[in-house]
């Protein structure tokens, strides 16, 4: 997500927070246009799914959702009352938990309402972080979707080893996948992949998606020697295009540990409704 979203999106979440007796909370109405839903109907349904989720985590519903009846102004002067409801920040994690994960500001408020902090670059840290993480799951599908479809042209897992390997040494130019991992200090037993740079992924997985777009695409495309020639021309492409930025993948230092990262986002979340204040 591009800083100057993150900051747009900042912006609006910090102008309609509201407080009551030191206890930070958010109108459902004013938070549905935030999470980029035009219609409440539509708003509702992971509002209710929030709600749930509250239950199941042994929280009391009240004192994050708490009703509360609005006066709005009409046209001519006239005035009309609309149901609203006052929203913890744990009730607005929740929210976003269950909304729509294409939209941006989903993802952003997931990470806003999750942290202790608000300060904005946190906020985006932490954006950093989940994406870093959903990139790895995305390069594990399509790595296990390559596999599927090489099985199919008569290639088995020893193959589709060697077939990515080839891929990593092209990627990495020259360096294969054992020495990528000696470099970065990467154990034995883990997987590269999950202590390469963000950008390192996206150009793995970007390869292999093209990969298997080719091969779905010609039929002829059979046998271990084939494909792992195609695997190798896009990762080189994905070198190429890398390296006219003046990024080289194989220079790169390694990052924290995906699953060390992942088990700290998830620890974070769940200390997120003792540490929220309770609506009175």
């Amino acid at each position: 997500m591009e800083k100057e979203i993150i900051s747009k999106l900042h912006t609006n979440f910090e102008q309609y927070a509201h407080q009551k007796d030191g206890v930070e909370f958010w109108y459902a109405r004013e938070l549905q246009g935030l999470l980029g839903y035009g219609r409440w109907e539509n708003f509702e349904n992971p509002l209710n799914k929030a709600k749930t989720a509250c239950m199941v985590a042994k929280q009391s519903v009240l004192d994050h959702f708490r009703d509360v009846t609005k006066t709005i102004m009409m046209p001519k002067g006239a005035k009309k009352e609309i149901l609203d409801i006052m929203l913890t920040r744990y009730a607005c994690y929740l929210i976003a938990q269950n909304g729509d994960p294409r939209k941006d500001e989903i993802a952003f408020a997931m990470t806003y309402f999750a942290i202790q902090t608000r300060k904005q670059e946190i906020v985006q840290q932490r954006l950093e972080e989940w994406e870093r993480l959903h990139v790895r799951e995305k390069l594990t599908l399509s790595e296990k979707e390559l596999s599927g479809v090489i099985f199919e042209r008569g290639v088995d897992n020893q193959g589709f080893a060697r077939v990515r390997s080839q891929g990593d040494k092209a990627l990495f130019g020259g360096y294969t996948t054992q020495d990528m991992k000696n470099k970065m200090g990467v154990p034995e037993k883990r997987p590269l992949a999950d202590f390469l740079p963000i950008v390192t992924i996206k150009a793995k997985d970007l390869a292999s998606e093209i990969t298997n777009h080719n091969l779905k695409k010609d039929q002829a495309l059979r046998g271990e020697n084939l494909i792992t020639n195609e695997h190798v021309k896009n990762n080189k492409n994905m070198r190429e295009m890398l390296g006219k930025s003046g990024i080289y993948p194989e220079n790169l230092p390694a990052e924290e540990d995906l699953k060390k990262l992942e088990r700290r986002l998830k620890s974070e979340d769940k200390k997120l409704p003792k540490a929220v204040k309770k609506l009175k």
